[in-house]
């Protein structure tokens, strides 16, 4: 495994990540304990290190699920990794099908709830890396900046970083308490935080990806006839798994295997490749239950793509006809009495 550098932070990870979330939501029903547990140790020993999860990421019954599975399957492990949690958000309506709306909430005395919880669902006295999952637009960025240089203070986290920022947060937060990474969706079908790469370079900030295959898409898995539950499954009311949009991504599908066969890769491992090869690189986090697939993933790391070719496929997605994309869980404004309590 290669690694990665975030930014002039000098916090080391694992060139490929390992995002948590589907273990436990949004990809089905959450996964058998002891398989995931079994998983999550084979990441460790494969040369994982950076593991991606958030307070939020469980089911109705089970809020924190994902947070409570990984404190105590990675506890044995964990001088070894990089926790990185996210706070800020809740669910709208958590008991009903999703994707759910999202209610930021990044007040001063939230914050301060939120890493508690997550220090005790996840067994550890400090926090690698602790994002703003999304931005709060009642709570300046400077306000968020200076919870987080406190808490780097009082040693409960030791990075910060923001999810689904815009330049303007980034460079306003980023003045206060230096940033470590910002972590936005990014994928061959999803480019439109692109233009965060140079500022990115600017700062001295890493960039982490979020489905950074297209939510699964692009590993060319599956076909128009493949079933998710949409009681469960965010796939099921995803735009890329609509039938008809097989069809619109098949010119994508088509430099996928191309490319693939170039280097002797799978269509997963050159979508990864083909950010983890930008300038700056890019440390992409995709999910996965299964081992083959964590063995995949990781293979990324072994794919080296030239500037030119980095630039080639850049332009040939720039004018490749594609389906729509899932771009994220819609914001719900805050209620007037979350405003003013």
């Amino acid at each position: 495994m290669e690694y990665r550098t975030l930014g002039l932070s000098g916090l080391r990870v694992s060139a490929v990540g390992l995002g948590c979330m589907g273990m436990s939501h949004a990809y089905g029903a959450p996964a058998d304990k002891r398989e995931m547990t079994e998983l999550l140790a084979d990441a460790v020993e494969m040369g994982y290190t950076l593991f991606d999860t958030a307070e939020i990421y469980g089911t109705a019954d089970r809020p924190h699920h994902n947070e409570e599975l990984l404190g105590e399957a990675l506890r044995p492990y964990r001088n070894r990794i990089v926790l990185a949690t996210k706070f800020g958000l809740t669910f709208d309506a958590p008991e009903a099908a999703g994707p759910h709306a999202l209610i930021p909430d990044a007040r001063p005395e939230a914050i301060r709830r939120a890493v508690e919880g997550s220090l005790r669902r996840l067994r550890t006295d400090h926090i690698d890396l602790y994002y703003q999952h999304r931005i709060d637009s009642s709570v300046e960025p400077e306000t968020v900046a200076e919870v987080m240089a406190d808490l780097i203070r009082e040693g409960k986290i030791l990075h910060w970083g923001i999810s689904e920022t815009t330049e303007e947060y980034l460079r306003r937060a980023h003045r206060i308490c230096p940033v470590t990474a910002i972590q936005n969706r990014f994928s061959m079908m999803a480019r439109w935080h692109e233009p965060l790469l140079p500022v990115c370079r600017e700062l001295d900030i890493g960039f982490v990806a979020h489905s950074p295959l297209a939510n699964g898409l692009l590993t060319n898995r599956y076909t128009a006839n493949t079933p998710f539950d949409p009681d469960t499954d965010y796939r099921a009311s995803m735009p890329q798994y609509r039938p008809d949009s097989f069809e619109k991504n098949r010119a994508l599908f088509s430099l996928l295997e191309r490319l693939a066969e170039e280097h002797r890769a799978t269509a997963s491992q050159i979508s990864l490749a083909w950010m983890m090869n930008k300038r700056p690189p890019v440390v992409p986090i995709p999910g996965t239950r299964h081992l083959f697939r964590l063995k995949e993933n990781i293979g990324a790391a072994d794919i080296r793509l030239t500037e030119d070719e980095v630039k080639a496929i850049d332009t040939a997605l720039d004018t490749m006809p594609m389906s729509e994309v899932f771009g994220g869980s819609p914001i719900k404004k805050q209620t007037a009495s979350r405003v003013q309590s």
